[in-house]
């Protein structure tokens, strides 16, 4: 099929009876860029199924999950290099791909950067800034190249080969050539997966600086939990090719919908305990159901699982027989994790300060500390 049969089912869509499935958090004259009901196929293999998100002009969005779980095919579908089985995809109000036609990326008007960055060995920093933007002229290649080089802090740089830069240097001109045809919007593959853990830290704030100041649209895909939540305005959690759930960071960390966001998460733990009139009895003691999250009325009676991470519960030495025993832990220089195993067989993470110390196989006393809202779910059977 051609770009006609696109332009012509874009105005059926506007024309048909019926609403298209719309995100009532974000205008329609605010989208930048939006999916819906996407699904891709393999063969019998489904990668994404029943995918509708809405990206809002100027925000990062990164979509976060597990490796398989669907973010990479997603964004592949939102660059053009897949196509998609059902469904839609939109980018600034245009319809780029149905099941019948995909627009190549070329057509799109997207930027990307790969997690290898795939600079050009053989091209100056310059040349591969400007690779882009080829059918301007020299002197507005020229003065794009200048104006960012500057943004990404690499002024002085034009002339240098890739192989002369760093790792956080060759990021940064592959930003700058994924921006130079200006984008709509600029899509992010793993961008600090090739980097150590110090740059990493740093090119977040480096990109997160860079792309407010080009007010650029962007979707990025990741594993690592902390580069998502520390980068993102939002953060779209995938599983099986689903969306769990998408919102602000700390809302969908402090409130997650769904089981598997809470264990993805923050290193979750859970305390089961029947829901009776006033609190939650556990194994570890009462919460009061008023530290509940969300309606309890209909659950008093019932056997739930409440959500605690490692800062909301303190270890201390058992006195009598013990609430649970050390299983295992893990030093991170400040503090010890530690794992431990219930007698009623709860496993929770305790974040504990480094001058206190508990061997594996120690019987510790535990103390519920928090003093925030906890999310809690039905136990599963």
């Amino acid at each position: 099929m051609t770009d006609t049969h696109l332009e012509a089912e874009d105005e059926h869509a506007e024309n048909a009876a019926g609403e298209p499935w719309r995100d009532a958090e974000i205008p329609d004259e605010d989208v930048a860029l939006e999916t819906d009901s996407v699904s891709k196929h393999y063969g019998s293999e489904t990668a994404v199924e029943n995918l509708s998100l809405r990206v809002r002009e100027g925000e990062l969005l990164t979509i976060l999950g597990p490796s398989g779980c669907g973010k990479t095919t997603t964004l592949r579908l939102l660059a053009g290099l897949e196509a998609p089985s059902e469904g839609t995809v939109h980018i600034e109000g245009r319809r780029v791909a149905d099941a019948d036609a995909a627009r190549p990326p070329n057509e799109r008007n997207v930027g990307l950067v790969f997690q290898d960055f795939a600079l050009f060995p053989h091209l100056s920093v310059a040349e591969n800034v400007a690779y882009g933007i080829a059918d301007a002229s020299d002197e507005a290649q020229a003065g794009r190249v200048e104006e960012l080089l500057d943004l990404v802090d690499l002024a002085g740089f034009e002339e240098r080969d890739p192989s002369e830069l760093s790792g956080g240097q060759q990021q940064r001109v592959a930003l700058a050539r994924a921006l130079a045809p200006e984008p709509d919007v600029l899509l992010l593959d793993e961008p600090f997966s090739s980097l150590d853990v110090r740059l990493r830290v740093e090119m977040r704030e480096e990109l997160k600086r860079i792309l407010s100041a080009a007010g650029v649209t962007a979707v990025s895909v990741t594993h690592d939990q902390e580069e998502a939540l520390s980068l993102s305005d939002r953060v779209a959690v995938m599983h099986d090719g689903q969306l769990e759930q998408v919102g602000p960071p700390e809302a969908v960390f402090e409130n997650p919908e769904s089981r598997f966001v809470a264990s993805f998460l923050g290193h979750a733990g859970f305390l089961s305990g029947n829901i009776g009139e006033e609190t939650v009895e556990t194994q570890v003691g009462p919460i009061p159901r008023t530290q509940l999250t969300g309606t309890v009325e209909p659950y008093v009676g019932a056997m739930v699982d409440v959500l605690v991470r490692p800062d909301d519960v303190a270890l201390a030495p058992a006195v009598g027989e013990p609430d649970g025993f050390v299983t295992r832990r893990q030093y991170t220089g400040p503090s010890f994790v530690y794992d431990v195993e219930l007698a009623n067989g709860d496993r929770v993470r305790c974040r504990q300060n480094h001058t206190e110390s508990y061997p594996v196989g120690s019987g510790v006393d535990l103390e519920l500390v928090a003093d925030h809202a906890l999310a809690w779910y039905p136990t599963q059977s």
